[in-house]
């Protein structure tokens, strides 16, 4: 008999435990410059609801993640515009009666040189993206563990 009673009430007990909320967020097409899928959040509060909002962890967690996939995004739109303009002006440098040979070969020295050329910049940018993205996931974590503390105790 304990063991029937113990059935019953733990689905409704991991029901009240269950931390996750549903979401249907948007995943969009391709960015053409960046290259990026961007995410459409639905879960954003207008701007109005934003003076008036009352969670500021959460509201401070929903601008974060939306802030970082901003910096995500302009950091991967402007690294490609320069690469397809240095890219276009190396083969532009080239003789109309250039081969397809020295076309591949300039085009091999380009790419080495733009790897040496950006490892600064692009390590700049992933040790800025790893500390805004913990700060994301820590914020996101505090969300979810107020939201657990809520149900459990109102």
């Amino acid at each position: 008999m304990h063991r029937a009673l113990q059935t019953r009430t733990l689905p409704s007990l991991a029901r009240s435990v269950h931390v996750s909320s549903v979401s249907r967020h948007l995943v969009g097409p391709n960015d053409p410059i960046s290259n990026l899928r961007p995410i459409i959040y639905t879960d954003i509060p207008t701007p109005k609801a934003y003076a008036i909002h009352d969670n500021t962890l959460e509201l401070q967690f929903k601008l974060a993640r939306e802030q970082l996939d901003a910096f995500n995004h302009n950091y991967w739109t402007d690294s490609n515009l320069r690469f397809e303009a240095a890219k276009t002006s190396v083969l532009a440098s080239l003789p109309d009666s250039a081969s397809s040979e020295m076309q591949e070969n300039a085009l091999s020295e380009f790419y080495k040189e733009w790897v040496v050329q950006e490892r600064t910049r692009q390590d700049e940018y992933s040790s800025e993206w790893r500390k805004r993205n913990w700060e994301t996931i820590i914020l996101a974590a505090r969300v979810e563990y107020q939201r657990f503390k809520r149900r459990m105790w109102g």
